[in-house]
């Protein structure tokens, strides 16, 4: 499915973002199957029997206390306050040993013309050490912002207008990269342009259901089609990198 049918190549021929937004878990490190497979064994733990399936559909892009509070809401399950942290500290564990970037994404981030940086729903703490684990920290140096920095987190618009404030570029002039869909929604809602990558690991086995869905976006699932989407993004050979604004 290398592009989404609904949005074909050249569509962002004359879009020239001044900025580009990452989102982490899914976009740039593969980690969201590692994030469920933990917190599916955990769930077992206390009682709790959920599919990979459900974890798909409802908690990709929330942020972990989000997350809680639905478990805790929908299944009526008394989750202990260790809960969160014995859960951190498993996944960082199983990171250790698992994380890695997406295929592809350090080309890009080794060629982009344009600053850029991280959003994402994850903890500072988290994020820190996945982008270390995966060996991306390098490029994201400073410029990396999370859902705790804001009232709202996805898909209120929140963290990405806190993003372009702090980075000093107009929304509408900001191209965000995101997998879930509170992620796209909230860029929608910031006034932003969004990419969906699906290449990670936890859409395996549902990327056809995604050709039922609508909306003014574009899906690519491997990052080689990257500068076919956006070209003007792609810096010429020979020039000095973009390493943050």
């Amino acid at each position: 499915m290398s592009v989404d049918a609904r949005i074909q190549p050249g569509a962002f021929d004359r879009f020239e973002p001044e900025l580009v937004i990452f989102d982490c878990d899914g976009v740039l490190i593969d980690s969201e199957i590692i994030s469920a497979k933990t917190l599916l064994k955990l769930l077992e733990e206390h009682g709790l029997h959920i599919d990979l399936a459900h974890v798909q559909h409802n908690f990709l892009g929330r942020s972990f206390p989000t997350v809680a509070a639905s478990i805790r809401t929908d299944f009526q399950l008394d989750l202990p306050e260790s809960f969160e942290g014995e859960y951190r500290r498993r996944l960082l564990e199983q990171f250790e040993e698992d994380l890695l970037p997406n295929r592809g994404v350090t080309a890009i981030l080794d060629t982009l013309s344009v600053p850029y940086c991280v959003a994402t729903s994850s903890s500072p703490e988290r994020v820190q050490r996945s982008l270390n684990i995966a060996g991306l920290e390098r490029y994201f140096l400073n410029h990396t912002y999370t859902a705790s920095e804001v009232r709202n987190g996805k898909p209120a618009p929140d963290l990405f207008l806190h993003v372009a404030e702090r980075e000093g570029c107009d929304p509408a002039a900001c191209l965000v990269i995101e997998d879930s869909m509170p992620g796209v929604e909230a860029a929608a809602a910031a006034g932003m342009a969004v990419l969906r990558y699906v290449g990670g690991s936890h859409f395996d086995g549902v990327r056809s259901e995604l050709d039922s869905e609508s909306g003014p976006w574009t899906v690519f699932d491997s990052w080689t089609d990257f500068y076919d989407l956006v070209p003007a993004l792609k810096r010429p050979a020979g020039e000095g990198g973009a390493r943050g604004r």
